[in-house]
């Protein structure tokens, strides 16, 4: 067990001396410290201890900054020292020596004369040396000698000379003297009158500070590599500023070629004071600095993008007209629509930007539409495809801070355009998608806003960015999947599929051309008959568009470029409709035909495909069961209750259809719809389905040569349906001769191509009671019924619908 170490009280005295209160610094005994004195007050003070025993108490005030303290801003504790020497400066000032004696604490307080007396006690301590002491000075030394080599501003030999004494409180004193540490620690050692204590302190505030200084150290180790290749770098790069100003090349040149390039560029004013900013950022960097990298990028995106040049707009109609005939067969609505378009542009002196969406099948040409819009106007043309964009950043861009940034491709695409008026087109806008990295489509609202996209704001550039005088165009072959709020902000144009005839023409003014130049085919060399092209379209593709008839010309193509290698360029072929199976194979579609005699519980009817107009045939069959309804033929929910609804239609009317009360009872009714793996659904069927039923149960036949689309209600009533123009279409590819229609559908017939019309007849109908007056071979004879039916009321009248929500399939 260590010796316990001893410190005690030796005696206390008390003395009454001048105080004067010392800015920044702490006077500790057995310490000789030079100041000078300025203060009117301190002066006097001084003067007063002079004219003594040059003895006078010194004590550090609070906060340096105030000039004259009061008692209560001067710490309690302070030093009573000896002046050793004073000499009066010319500037009134007096430079003091001094040498601190001993501690002493502040016990009364006066201002006499114009400076303060106070009444002092003091304190002496005895130190009787035992081993446990000798280890803590020996720490403490130990400690002081570490600290003063890690220490820049302490002489190691001096340091170490100073402190070899005895006396312990001396030893402290000198040591805490010399630490660099803050006004409140080395007052907080002055205040410990107790030497023990005062070196145990001594010891924790070294441990610290010697901590301190080791991180110091470290740091300044690195820092002075760090300085050490800024200096090689910065040597190399005068050497390679040396090396171009010899071969003429300049960085201040450069420098100066940035500046006259913003100002010449037509920025606005808010991109010009960011585009001035970093280029005086640029001047303050080293070159090969990766920040001066950075701005560079950036001063070059400001200097690319177009500000004021735009192209000289062509706005002669009948020329652009020429040109959009010349480019799309049909599309007679867009036509006009650009037309309009242009004929606004030559009233108006500054019109909007138009933001216009195509929406159609593949293949119907939207894309090209774009380019032909694009050399009709004379306006530059960029394209932007959109499918599987996820990222909110391809719109907007990301922030400089980050490494390798870019701006968004709105952006990019207008630096690649070079104006600031082309027509820009968004693809596949109903193909993005959204994840934790934000949704685009959201970006895109401002875009696509007129109200808005004058002050487009991109992450990097950082700058508003005029979009307004840009011609937007989107594509989708659907709209239901692009978000409403973005559908609001765009002018919706349908393109829907191309009919036989208009295919026929296409693949003649077109597609045989493009494809003779592809495989390198003269005109002579490679001839289409009208029949072999028409057997093209309708047994081996299956479209709304034109895509896959091309790739069957490009492929017939390739097989007679083929032949003429081996023949001869003086070889001619013409393909005739029977020649197709040599040169395509099988054929890979049947017609869908209309039935070829009329049958029980079959009925036509009409479906919508993404690809066009189908005919769906649906039977109906009657089992002996228990009133069981079975659907199959992979049917979707809105499908399936259109049968449901179309059953309860028929048991309303069970005696007008000549039908017992409780028909159902003993018979299950199943109705299938043939190609069973491909979903089907929608409403539109209903009124197919309630008559294939009609058929079935009454055992009269639907006529062949009628097919049908229409929404049925429980009281027998049509409703309107959607894709009135595919449907038709279908039927009259199908050979069907009447259509039969909801009368709310007659203001869709202006869409019909006039030759259509003309070989379909089509009869509108508001209730089942019509169309089934119309399908079947014979009219039914119903039975006398017990009571009359009762009137719909007002509460059963069907409920309004919106038919552009028509879904997917039927």
């Amino acid at each position: 067990m260590p010796t316990p170490m001893f410190s005690g009280r030796e005696k206390t005295d008390t003395r009454t001396l001048p105080m004067m209160p010392i800015r920044d610094v702490v006077i500790f005994p057995h310490m000789m410290t030079p100041f000078v004195v300025g203060r009117e007050s301190s002066i006097r003070a001084l003067e007063d201890a002079l004219a003594g025993d040059k003895k006078i108490f010194l004590a550090t005030q609070h906060d340096a900054s105030v000039d004259e303290p009061k008692p209560n801003e001067i710490y309690q504790v302070g030093t009573i020292s000896n002046i050793v020497q004073s000499l009066k400066l010319p500037d009134g000032n007096i430079k003091v020596l001094v040498e601190g004696v001993e501690r002493g604490k502040v016990q009364k307080i006066s201002n006499e004369e114009g400076y303060f007396r106070v009444s002092v006690k003091t304190v002496s301590y005895r130190t009787v040396s035992t081993p446990s002491l000798e280890q803590l000075v020996q720490k403490v030394t130990s400690l002081f000698e570490q600290y003063v080599k890690l220490s820049q501003s302490l002489n190691y030999e001096t340091m170490i000379a100073a402190v070899k004494v005895e006396e312990t409180g001396k030893f402290t004193d000198t040591v805490a003297a010399n630490l660099n540490v803050s006004i409140e620690e080395k007052q907080e050692l002055l205040e410990i009158f107790d030497p023990v204590d005062r070196l145990t302190r001594l010891a924790d505030i070294l441990d610290v500070e010697i901590e301190k200084l080791n991180v110091d150290r470290t740091i300044q180790g690195r820092v002075k590599r760090q300085m050490e290749r800024a200096q090689r770098e910065y040597y190399l790069n005068e050497k390679i500023k040396a090396i171009q100003k010899e071969l003429g090349r300049n960085e201040k040149s450069e420098i100066d070629e940035l500046k006259k390039k913003i100002e010449t560029f037509g920025m606005t004013k808010d991109a010009r004071e960011k585009a001035e900013a970093e280029l005086k950022r640029l001047e303050m960097m080293p070159p090969m600095s990766a920040e001066s990298t950075v701005s560079r990028n950036y001063l070059d995106w400001l200097l690319a993008m177009p500000w004021k040049k735009k192209s000289k707009e062509i706005r002669d109609i009948r020329r652009a007209e020429q040109i959009l005939e010349a480019d799309h067969y049909g599309l007679e609505k867009i036509k006009e629509r650009i037309l309009e378009f242009l004929a606004v542009r030559q009233l108006v002196k500054n019109p909007r930007g138009s933001i216009l969406c195509f929406v159609g099948p593949p293949g119907v040409g939207k894309t090209s539409l774009g380019r032909s819009i694009a050399r009709a106007t004379g306006r530059k043309f960029v394209r932007l495809s959109l499918g599987g964009v996820r990222d909110e950043a391809e719109i907007r861009g990301h922030r400089r801070t980050y490494i390798g940034a870019l701006p968004g491709q709105i952006i990019q695409m207008m630096k690649k355009a070079g104006t600031i008026n082309p027509i820009f087109l968004l693809d596949e806008v109903d193909k993005m998608s959204m994840d934790f990295r934000g949704d685009p489509s959201a970006a895109l609202l401002e875009v696509l806003d007129p109200e808005q996209n004058h002050m487009f704001m991109d992450h990097y550039l950082d700058v508003e960015y005029d979009l307004s005088k840009v011609f937007f165009i989107t594509t989708a072959n659907v709209v239901h999947t692009i978000p409403q709020p973005l559908q609001d902000r765009m002018e919706i144009l349908r393109l829907s599929g191309y009919t036989e005839p208009e295919k026929l023409e296409i693949a003649k003014r077109f597609l045989v051309k493009k494809q003779l130049e592809a495989a390198g085919l003269k005109p002579e060399n490679l001839t289409f008959t009208d029949d072999a092209l028409v057997s093209v379209i309708r047994h081996y593709t299956r479209e709304a568009g034109v895509r896959n008839l091309e790739r069957e010309i490009a492929n017939i193509s390739r097989k007679v470029a083929r032949k003429v290698v081996k023949e001869g360029r003086g070889l001619q072929v013409t393909v005739r409709a029977e020649d197709l199976q040599e040169y395509l194979g099988v054929i890979k579609f049947r017609d869908t035909k209309a039935e070829e005699k009329n049958e029980v519980g079959l009925a036509t009817g009409l479906a919508w495909t993404e690809v066009g107009g189908e005919i769906l045939n649906i039977e109906a069959t009657i089992m002996q069961g228990k009133g069981k309804l079975l659907l199959t033929g992979k049917l979707g929910d809105v499908m399936q209750e259109s049968g449901q609804a179309a059953l309860s239609y028929v048991r309303s009317r069970a005696a007008r259809l000549g039908l017992g009360a409780d028909f159902y009872r003993h018979v299950d009714i199943h109705i299938h719809i043939p190609e069973g793996s491909i979903p089907k659904d929608g409403p539109s069927a209903g009124i197919t389905l309630a008559t294939a039923v009609v058929s079935a149960l009454t055992k009269i036949a639907v006529r062949r040569d009628i097919a049908m689309t229409g929404e049925i209600t429980l009281r027998g009533k049509v409703l309107p349906i959607g894709g009135v123009k595919e449907k038709l279409l279908a039927a009259h590819r199908a050979g069907n001769q009447t259509v039969i229609l909801p009368r709310d559908n007659e203001k869709d017939l202006t869409d019909i191509p006039a030759n259509v019309q003309q070989e379909l007849a089509i009869r509108f109908v508001d209730t089942m009671d019509e169309v089934l007056e119309l399908a079947l071979e014979r009219k039914i004879v119903g039975v006398a019924t017990l009571e009359a039916e009762p009137e719909p009321t007002s509460a059963m009248q069907p409920a309004e619908r919106d038919v552009d929500r028509e879904p997917l399939t039927n």
